[in-house]
């Protein structure tokens, strides 16, 4: 056989063999690379959305703290309030109380003070008749002149 001749068959071969290759070989190995490249396109597509979706919980938590954050800041705010109104109604409440107990020992005190007098009026009665008695060197009777020891107990 001549060079030609076997070029020829060759490149017929080759030919043969481009043309099996591209109805039989190639759609197949194509298919698959189209289906792996939708695979690649949506897995970023997936990774791309889980990362927004990711970047919108940071957010949403971020959001929950701050609301968290202020919510504690009020409740406590309210609570230190609520402290000092109580505390305002506690001294409120002792202060009205002193002054009950010191207007009830001041009433003790004017009371005490009133049979203290009553008691010293009768002594200087007592005083004053044995006073007399003793000037005019006799007895007076008491009940006679319980008239004028209740006049004289009333001057005192």
């Amino acid at each position: 056989m001549s060079i030609n001749a076997t070029l020829f068959v060759q490149a017929v071969v080759f030919l043969l063999l481009v043309l099996f290759t591209m109805k039989f070989v190639w759609p197949p190995i194509a298919k698959a690379l189209d289906e792996r490249a939708q695979k690649i396109a949506a897995g970023l597509a997936a990774a791309e959305k889980a990362k927004a979706e990711l970047a919108s919980a940071n957010q949403r938590v971020e959001q929950e703290l701050q609301a968290s954050r202020t919510e504690t800041s009020n409740r406590l705010a309210d609570a230190e309030r609520r402290a000092q109104q109580i505390i305002e109604e506690a001294k409120a409440r002792a202060t009205e109380e002193a002054n009950k107990i010191v207007a009830a020992a001041r009433d003790e005190a004017e009371q005490q003070s009133v049979r203290a007098r009553e008691v010293l009026r009768e002594q200087v009665a007592t005083l004053a008749v044995k006073g007399a008695e003793q000037i005019l060197r006799k007895e007076v009777d008491a009940n006679v002149h319980a008239d004028l020891l209740n006049r004289l107990k009333t001057e005192l």
